[in-house]
Order: structure tokens, then sequence, then C-alpha cells
């Protein structure tokens, strides 16, 4: 007897895999088993029994021979000595010759569908069940299906998933009151019953969770870090599967061949039935070796194998109809698209995506053995559930006691806290209630909450490269509080839409770069809306200053536009922003001085640094803005200073540093007022005596020039406290820098010298930290007047 479980590795896989299998899989897979049985079963008879016995049938014509004659008269004399009760037929064969006449009549007179009927039943069966179960054992399908099955079930043990499913079914109000009704009929009549409740309509009935507060809110570190790469295992499978459908074709060919073969077998098998009988003629030319040539046979088997033969039929038709039904399945349904919409609208988690191609193939495989495994692995298919494992995952890390270590004081005198490259923003930073200054720098999908309204003393928040959302409540918060924000961007879309409400701000930067069409309005239309707003500050790529920023400049009081080198064309809208007392205009390319300042009359300070100004003749026009004190023209392309200088009677400060100035010229000195006067980084060989006009000069620069003599009237200007002299031609240094008492550094590294005057001594306020010089120059001063400047 041969077992059937030898046939097992034909149909064999993974007890997981039952997931896959709807029930007309489940239902063909026992029609097999029978069938196999059956199969099996007329193979053992086959082999173990006899297939066919055979007599020998007499012939009667006149043209017996005498052998038969013979024979014959032999046989009656045998048959008259035999008593009457044990009369018959005698062939006068023996058994060797039987044997080999039952032989030839089964090879010659049986048919073959008699003799073959058991084994075409088994090998039938057997691509039945290859066939049912190719896909799991094909490499390019199986792979997918165990790692899908695989990250299937941890996902629907996930502790992740109770959790996201509870919190959200709490959140719905419409079924708040119901779901408490039934934990406590539920808590009344099995207080040990689990927490899950299954239905079994879950399209009609949401799935709904009993969770006690404590366990709900209690998600320990490891089975967050689990859930955390579990989230990233199913976005990396998914973006595979749907690339291809070769698990729903391989799942299509299998089901067209099994009812192409199931056509088949009920094609032939139907018109060949009849041939199974139980008795047989046969005629075979072996006269010479038995005496005879015609048989009637018996095939001992038939009866049997044609009721065998029915009842296979009847189950390969069963096999058949479940085959075209599955047929009618697939081809009926779009199963390459899979829609969580019922999903979405139970659970509320409204940002599940619908899959395609062989993850939704997959999916409605799933469907059939049980819904609630989708409803589960739809979880880990959320933005919204990913980032409150994230966020949870983040409050769990950062503590607000390790956010305070890293508080610190910045620039601004504001207590800081500065978070960088985090996957969100841990709900702990708003327990530092002494917060003022919150720096966040790539941070996205980030949203800020309600609860931000806790730190009442938060004025100050930059996000660098961050995508952040906000609340209303924080929206509203943020409005009436903060003073100062800053923004780098990369794009333009990572603008806050909500920065434009901020009407109490004083302070806003953008740095980023914006693209042609948003340059137009720079998404800044609702500035306007910026009643408070007193200082710009924007580094980008502008062609022309926005009206945006035209429409708050009744209140704007400082402009800083730094360009990345594109020429700032169109400056008309500067001449309606009378209000502005400081203006820069950095890297702007331009080659003149805009006619546009000259309009802004309270105007204080100006910077058109890293431009490509060659001549500056329009400098007369500055005389016009009688509050204008500082004067930046330094980092361009200036050849000379022209006489019309000496009009700004008003500077106190004035940068001419790396241009191309060869002449110092004596007008400048006019301007008496000047405390402040940088012409570092030229081509200056002299230095007018004039200069010592400038009684109030505190700094002077002449750093990176050519200047072989110093003008005693320098020394006069006794108000300097830095002179940098370093890097030009001077060999010796007048006794008269005794004059300068109030001098606290003098920078005279990169010249000539080959000693120190001694009366450096007499500059009180001059140490050795503040004196930028060589040592071995630094040594040849007196002992006292090295001794006293190293002295604290």
């Amino acid at each position: 007897m041969i077992p059937v479980m030898e046939f097992r590795q034909f149909s064999e896989q993974q007890p997981a895999f039952r997931v896959l299998k709807p029930w007309w899989d489940v239902f063909t897979d026992y029609l097999s088993v029978v069938m196999l049985m059956i199969g099996v079963f007329g193979c053992t008879l086959q082999v173990m029994q006899d297939k066919i016995i055979c007599l020998p049938q007499r012939e009667s014509s006149g043209n017996t021979s005498e052998v038969e004659v013979k024979s014959l008269l032999h046989l009656q004399s045998n048959i008259s000595a035999v008593p009457r009760e044990m009369t018959g037929l005698k062939t006068q064969l023996d058994f060797q010759q039987y044997l080999f006449i039952n032989q030839m009549c089964y090879e010659k007179a049986l048919h073959w569908y008699a003799k073959f009927f058991p084994y075409l039943v088994l090998i039938h069966t057997l691509i039945f069940m290859v066939c049912s179960n190719f896909w799991f054992k094909f490499p390019g399908s199986s792979s997918k299906i165990e790692h899908f099955i695989s990250m299937l079930s941890k996902c629907f043990d996930s502790p992740w998933t109770t959790r996201a499913l509870s919190e959200v079914s709490g959140e719905n109000p419409e079924e708040k009151d119901k779901k408490s009704a039934t934990s406590r009929s539920n808590i009344a009549l099995s207080p040990g019953e689990g927490s899950l409740e299954k239905t079994q309509s879950l399209r009609s009935i949401p799935e709904k969770i009993v969770v006690d507060k404590p366990s709900a809110s209690a998600l320990d570190k490891k089975e967050g870090e689990q859930a955390k790469a579990l989230f990233e295992k199913v976005k990396k499978f998914r973006l595979h599967v749907e690339e291809g459908d070769i698990l729903y074709l391989m799942y299509v060919r299998q089901t067209v061949f099994k009812v192409f073969k199931f056509l088949l077998i009920i094609a032939y098998n139907s018109s060949l039935v009849n041939k199974v009988r139980n008795r047989v003629s046969c005629q075979v030319e072996i006269q010479d070796m038995t005496g005879y040539r015609n048989f009637q046979c018996n095939h001992t088997m038939a009866h049997l194998f044609s009721k065998l033969s029915y009842c296979y039929l009847c189950l390969v038709a069963v096999y058949g109809l479940t085959s075209l039904y599955t047929s009618y399945w697939l081809f009926y349904r779009s199963l390459k698209e899979y829609s969580f919409e019922y999903v979405r609208q139970e659970t509320g988690i409204n940002d599940i995506p619908d899959v395609k191609n062989d993850f939704a193939f997959m999916l409605h495989m799933i469907d059939q053995y049980d819904p609630l495994y989708s409803k589960r692995f739809a979880v880990f298919l959320s933005e919204v559930s990913e980032n409150k494992l994230k966020q949870l995952n983040l409050n769990n890390e950062w503590t607000a006691d390790k956010l305070r270590q890293k508080l610190q004081t910045n620039s601004n005198n504001r207590l800081e806290l500065q978070l960088f490259m985090l996957p969100g923003l841990p709900d702990t930073v708003f327990e530092l209630t002494e917060l003022q200054s919150l720096k966040l720098e790539i941070i996205n999908n980030a949203t800020i909450p309600g609860s931000i309204s806790q730190l009442e003393d938060l004025q100050e928040l930059s996000l660098y490269q961050c995508s952040l959302k906000s609340q209303t409540t924080a929206t509203s918060f943020l409005k009436e509080n903060l003073k100062v924000l800053r923004v780098k961007f990369d794009d333009n879309r990572e603008l806050p839409n909500w920065m434009y409400v901020l009407r109490n701000l004083e302070e806003l930067y953008l740095t980023g770069s914006l693209s042609p069409d948003a340059s137009k309005n720079i998404a800044l239309e609702s500035l306007r809306e910026m009643k408070g707003l007193k200082m710009l500050y924007l580094k980008s790529n502008l062609t022309k200053i926005p009206q945006s920023i035209v429409d708050v400049s009744s209140h704007l009081q400082r402009l800083y536009l730094h360009n990345d080198g594109t020429k700032l064309v169109m400056l008309n809208n500067l001449k309606k922003m009378t209000n502005l007392i400081e203006l820069e205009l950095v890297h702007c390319d331009l080659e003149r001085i805009p006619h546009a300042i000259f309009s802004l009359t309270n105007l204080q300070e100006l910077d058109l640094k890293e431009n490509n100004l060659r001549s500056i003749e329009e400098i007369i026009s500055f005389q016009h803005l009688r509050k204008l004190t500082c004067l930046k023209l330094w980092y361009n392309g200036i050849m000379y200073i022209p006489e019309h200088i000496k009009k700004l009677g008003s500077l106190e400060r004035l940068y001419f540093s790396h241009n191309k100035i060869e002449i110092l010229p004596s007008h400048l000195f006019l301007c008496n007022k000047l405390r402040y006067l940088d012409v570092s980084n030229n081509d200056i060989r002299f230095i007018p005596p004039e200069i010592g006009v400038l009684q109030s000069l505190q700094y002077f620069s002449v750093t990176c020039n050519k200047i072989e003599n110093l003008p005693d009237e320098l020394f006069f200007c006794k108000k300097l406290k830095t002179l940098k002299l370093g890097k030009n031609s001077l060999s010796s240094l007048s006794p008269k820098i005794s004059y300068l008492a109030q001098l606290t550094y003098l920078d005279l590294k990169g010249n000539h010298f080959e000693l120190l005057p001694q009366e450096l001594g007499c500059c009180r306020a001059l140490k050795h930290s503040g004196l930028i010089v060589e040592e071995t120059l630094f040594q040849t001063l007196p002992p006292d007047v090295r001794d006293q400047m190293k002295a604290e």
C-alpha cells in the first residue's frame, strides 16, 4: 500500500501561507486529496491483485484438425470417467499457460483506459495539486509572499496597531458613548475576556478595542523601535511590490490552466468511461503454444474501476466549477487596485493610501481569509500613524530634563533651545516654561501643538530647513507673543503659511532661493498683516523689490536685501519706503548707486557691500540725507573717491575697504564728524596731513596698502582707540605715537620696522594683547615698557 502522505510534498507550503488561500483554494485542496486517494487506491489494486482472468473459447467449425479431434476424443473419454457431479470442460492447459494467456490478453485486448485509469487519476491529481500551489513555490513570487506574510503577522500582533486604533476610536465623539457603554457591558458580563471584539461583518461594524488607560499610554522603547522598523519595511515593500504584477499573473495563469485541465478531463473521461467492462473477448495468435486462439476474459476490477471513474468525474466536475468561479472572481473584480475607503471611514485615519498591482492583489486574497488583517495592516500605511509613533518615541527619548540640559543663552541674551535633525518635535519641549528662544534645524513633517501656549516667555523662533504646520491654538499664541522669526528654506513651499498672521512680529529673517515666478510676489502678499514689523532680512535671488515689502513701509525701519549675485534691477519701490533707517543691498550686482535711495530722508545707515560699483559720482545726492551717519561702500571696484564726499557732513562711519582706491583725497577729511574710517585693502600710497582735522576719529584702518610714511598730523587725532597699519611699507614709527593716550589696539605687523619707539609706553591703555607686531620687534622695547604692557 502506498501512503498518501508520500505525496504531500506536491502541495506542502508554509503554514503561514494559509492566509493567502481563499475558501475555494482550501475546498479544491480537499477535493485533490480525495481524488489522490482514489488514484492511490486504484494503483494499489492494480499492483496487488490479478488484473484479468481468461479461459479458452472453443471454435465450432468443420475444419477441425486431427490434433483437435484427438484432443476432443481424449477429453470425452476423460469426461466419461469422471463422476457426474464433477463434470466440466477440460482445456489441457497448465498454470503457466494460463498466466501467459492472461498477460497477452491484458496487453492486447483490454482497452487502454481500463488499464491506466488509476494512473491517469493519480497524474491529473498531482498536476492539480502542483498547479494550485505553484505561486507559493515559484522564486519570483514566493519571496514576495514570504516578506508580506512576515510583515502582516508582525503588524497584526504589534502593540502599536492596537494603540493606534484605540486612540483614533477615542477621538471620534460619535462613537465615544457607544464604546463606553460597550466597555461597561463587557466588564459586567466577562471581566476576564480579551479587549478585542471581533465581528462577522467588519465593513458594517467598526473594530472596537477596550484598553485600560495605563496600558494605552504605555508603549515601551523596544516596542516603539519595532513598530518604527515595521513602518520602514512596509514602506519599502510597498514601493517594491507595486512596481509589478507577477503574483496576480501567476495566480491567473494557474487558474486558467486548471479550467482547461478540467475541460480536458471531462471531455475524454466521459467518452471513455464505458470502455471499462467486466467481460472482454480476446483473440491472440498463440495457437501453436496453447492450442487456442480465442479467449473470453474477465476484468476483475472493472466494476470497481467503473464506480471509481464516475466518482472521479463528479469530483473533477465540482473542482472545475470551483475553478470557473475563481476565474469569474479574478476577471470580474478589479484585483489590481485596493481601496481602504471602508477602513478610513471606520477608523478615522484618513490618509491611508490605496494600493495597486501585487500589493492590492495580496490584500484582496487576505480579505477572503479575514478582513481584520487588512484593517490592522492599514495602520502601517498611514503617515499620520507613523508620525504619532515617532512622536511617542521622541517623547520617550527627549525628556524634559534632557532638554533642559541643552538650554543656552544666545546672542540676543535669550534662553535658547536648539534641536537638530529630529524626526519630529518632542512634546516635552513645551514643558520648559522658561524658554525664550526655540531654534529648530532640519525637522520636517512636524506640527506645533497648542501646548506651545505654556511657553509664556517665548519671543524668538528659528526654523532652518523645517517644514512645520501649526494648530489653530498655536497660531493664535504665536500671533500675540512672537517677536522674532527666522526661516531658512530650500524651497518657497517650506515657508510656513501661518507666519503671515503674526501681527506682533517685529523682526523677520527669510533665507532661501526663490523661483523666478515666486520672486514676483515671494508669497509675501500677506506681509501687510504684520502691523508691528520693523525689520526685514531677505537673503535670496530677487530681481526686483516685491510690492508686499512696500505694503509694510509705513512701519518698516530696517531692510536687508542680500542676493546671491542676481542683478537687482527694479528699485523704484524704494522711494515709497520713506521710514527706513537702515538699508542693505548686498551682492545685488549694482553698477551705480540707485537713485531711489536719495529719497529716503530718514536713512541713517546704507550698506552697498559686494556689488559692482566703479564710480560713485552720485554720492553728491547723499547731501539730502541729513541723517545719514554710516556709509558702507566696501568690497566693490571703486577707483577713486569724488570731491563731493565733503558734503556729507553728518557721516560718522565710512567704509571704503576692499576697493581699488589709489589716492586718499584731502577733501575726504572735511567730513569732520567721522569716528570710524576704514580704507584697508586698497592701493593707497600716501595719507594726507589733513587727516589731523578728524578730532573725533576713534577707528582708522589702512591695512594692506602701500603706505611708506605716516604724517605727524595723524597723531593729533587724540581720540584714536584703534589704529591698523599692518601690511604696508612703513619703516619707522614717529615718537608722537605717545599723543594717542586712549589707544587700545595697534596693528604694525607686516611692515619694515627695525625697532619700536619707547614712547609707546605713554599709551597707557595699550596692552600686549592689543599690540599686533612680530615678537622680535616687541623685544626692541625697553623692559619696563614691555612689563607695563604685559601687566593686566
